[in-house]
């Protein structure tokens, strides 16, 4: 449901977006329920939406390397804001925006980054690649399909675990292998983008490294390191992954779009699964 809300305050390190396009995630429908507020403990007036793509309409007296006109990219994750990327306007603060660059419109924009910077995020926790092979579930995923594709510019020795319609997609992002089933201990590496947990782990060696994101707890077991993850906003690292979508690193696949006002039919198609892409929303 739209609500009207006072613009938020611009501080002297923020800037004020208007949003072009900003994207649907798993995430915010379970934050428009009242179990998932109850999780995050949120109040009615709290809004939703983290990635967006827009224009810089006012930038704080703080701020540079922005100006009023800039095309640009951001992920939101102050989950009590009263407004937030499911918007008109955002104000955010400038460290974690980024510039759009050349030949990457708004639409697409708007759907990476969360899902990018979840992969981003998770790589780093690896370690060096060399003599070492990595396990991604998921691999076609929202998540999956990032890490594969940067695990690969990384030097990593990808196999892709996904769904078997989804094998030309594993194997177009880089990946060395694809499976469709979980293997038994044969691998350096998990990162559980599919969230499998303790079914994953059944795919490390002995001390090999379980890297998750939020979901069941996953219990340490014949000496596996558990490193989770806990997506950040990263204006710089965003930036980075921008470019690497401009330059075509990416397959970037964009479900849908619809109207602000028609957001119910995003969350609807969000909620059902079975979607391949971002639904996004335009004001």
């Amino acid at each position: 449901m739209l609500t009207d809300v006072e613009p938020a305050p611009l501080g002297p390190a923020d800037l004020r977006i208007h949003v072009s396009a900003a994207a649907v995630n798993p995430i915010d429908v379970f934050l428009a329920t009242e179990r998932g507020r109850t999780v995050f403990g949120l109040g009615g007036g709290a809004g939703l939406g983290s990635d967006l793509a827009g224009t810089v309409v006012e930038a704080g007296a703080e701020v540079d390397g922005f100006a009023v006109g800039d095309l640009v990219a951001a992920l939101d994750r102050d989950l009590a804001a009263p407004s937030r990327a499911h918007a008109e306007s955002i104000v955010i603060a400038a460290t974690d925006v980024a510039r759009v660059p050349a030949g990457l419109d708004p639409i697409a924009a708007a759907s990476i980054p969360l899902n990018a910077l979840a992969a981003r995020q998770g790589l780093d926790l690896l370690g060096p690649p060399e003599g070492r092979r990595l396990l991604v579930t998921g691999a076609a995923g929202a998540v999956g399909g990032y890490a594969v594709a940067l695990a690969v510019r990384a030097g990593w020795r990808v196999t892709g675990l996904a769904r078997t319609t989804d094998a030309a997609f594993v194997r177009d992002a880089g990946a060395e292998r694809f499976v469709e089933e979980l293997p038994g201990p044969a691998y350096d590496v998990v990162l559980d983008a599919a969230t499998m947990h303790s079914d994953a782990i059944r795919a490390l060696h002995d001390g090999g490294v379980y890297v998750g994101y939020p979901g069941q707890t996953v219990e340490a077991e014949r000496g596996i390191h558990i490193k989770p993850v806990v997506t950040q906003p990263d204006g710089a690292a965003l930036a980075g992954l921008l470019r690497h979508a401009a330059d075509g690193l990416f397959q970037l696949r964009i479900a849908g779009t619809v109207a602000l006002e028609e957001a119910s039919v995003a969350y609807a198609k969000v909620a059902g699964g079975g979607q391949r892409g971002r639904w996004l929303l335009i004001p």
